[in-house]
């Protein structure tokens, strides 16, 4: 019988069988690399996480992320589905923080529950680093519209938070749902770029209580369109107070992503910028799927 067990769980999901898949392997110490791999390929979800050991090392549980095409030093979701994961399943006591170690370091994740009695995990990334700017133009051909479905009022720019993003404003929720990657110009503008992910957003939404309409295409790493990205979202907080695109340093709000594949999922941020200092939370739900064990 296999040593190795397997949780599937929605994470940013408010309801069953929406949010973001994840896969979360445990006790996955004696697995190589080639083999997480060759797991996430099968799993076939945008990312696929593997918790090494049952105990913390040094404060902190490593974890390694694999989508189904390669290594990632840091993705949101995974990084909150595997701290579900870790609490609930291994540590089975109550807790109110604790530490990922991953690719890009170490990741805090609290959790909390408000006053309705909602379960949230917090994820706190790491500082972010601002990039280059893209033209209009040039990201209009990748995404299939028209120069003045971008909105000129803040740019087009590269930012990371440990895995970096192009952050895109959209005119519309119309434009929002037009969007269809370009292949061949997708390519041709990610292939010499540190930042291959795109997340467009537009202030229309679809759900009134929600602030942000967005989408998140990561062709380059083998998912055509992720239905919710902590990560993303991450870079898109900081983005935002960076910039004041709602208009001062700090910002509390939920975003809505998925709606076009069917999977709404629902990403809460919290930022705030002090001088040069930046303080980011991604946040949401994770609702178990699954269980069981890998067969080896």
């Amino acid at each position: 019988m296999s040593r190795h067990r397997l949780f599937l769980v929605n994470v940013f999901a408010e309801r069953p069988y929406a949010g973001n898949q994840l896969a979360v392997v445990t006790r996955a110490a004696d697995l190589d690399a080639r083999r997480m791999q060759a797991i996430a390929r099968e799993m076939n979800f945008s990312e696929t996480s593997f918790v090494l050991d049952d105990a913390a090392r040094d404060g902190a549980f490593d974890v390694r992320i694999f989508t189904p095409r390669e290594e990632v030093p840091f993705a949101g979701h995974p990084t909150l589905g595997s701290a579900w994961v870790i609490r609930t399943e291994l540590l089975r006591e109550p807790c109110a923080r604790l530490a990922l170690r991953l690719a890009v370091g170490e990741i805090p994740v609290s959790f909390e529950t408000t006053t309705d009695g909602t379960e949230l995990l917090w994820l706190e990334p790491r500082p972010p680093w601002f990039g280059e700017s893209a033209p209009r133009d040039t990201l209009a051909a990748v995404l299939g519209l028209g120069v003045d479905d971008l909105d000129g009022t803040h740019p087009i720019q590269a930012v990371s938070m440990g895995l970096p993003f192009w952050i895109v404003p959209l005119r519309s929720l119309d434009a929002a749902r037009r969007c269809r990657v370009h292949r061949e110009a997708y390519d041709a503008f990610v292939r010499d770029k540190e930042a291959k992910g795109i997340f467009v957003f537009t202030r229309e939404t679809e759900d009134p209580g929600n602030a942000i309409h967005a989408r998140v295409f990561v062709d380059w790493y083998g998912v055509p369109e992720d239905p919710a990205t902590g990560s993303a979202n991450g870079c898109f907080a900081a983005y935002l107070v960076e910039h004041r695109v709602l208009g001062g340093p700090e910002v509390s709000l939920r975003v809505e992503q998925g709606c076009e594949m069917g999977r709404p999922s629902i990403i809460e941020l919290r930022a705030h910028k002090d001088g040069e200092r930046f303080d980011v939370r991604v946040g949401g739900r994770v609702i178990p799927v699954a269980r069981g064990e890998l067969v080896e």
